[in-house]
């Protein structure tokens, strides 16, 4: 089944997240929508590793469900950090993933 995904742009949300993670331009979600800072839509759309990136967490929003995803994210950052965070190393993979199905083309 597809997934509707919502993308928006300058988001206060993703500003956070930047800020945070002391990054220059972020991707994050929340549910089905994926919030932008410092970047165009169009410039996020054209990198294909961070598309599915992001759409590797949409997945793990639907599979968990939104409360338990944001809890299960939380608390993994919390004891693993970012990087090291297993909804994040799901993502990478991810995105490892779908570049060698394209190599395989």
């Amino acid at each position: 089944m597809p997934i509707q995904v919502i993308i928006k742009e300058n988001s206060f949300l993703a500003k956070l997240a930047a800020w945070k993670l002391k990054a220059n331009s972020v991707a994050i979600v929340f549910g089905n929508t994926i919030y932008l800072w410092n970047v165009t839509k169009q410039q996020f759309l054209k990198n294909d590793r961070w598309v599915l990136h992001e759409l590797q967490h949409i997945r793990q929003y639907r599979r968990l469900g939104f409360v338990n995803f944001l809890f299960s994210y939380l608390y993994e950052w919390m004891h693993k950090g970012y990087y090291r965070n297993r909804f994040e190393v799901e993502a990478r993979q991810a995105e490892e993933k779908e570049r060698k199905l394209d190599l395989l083309v």
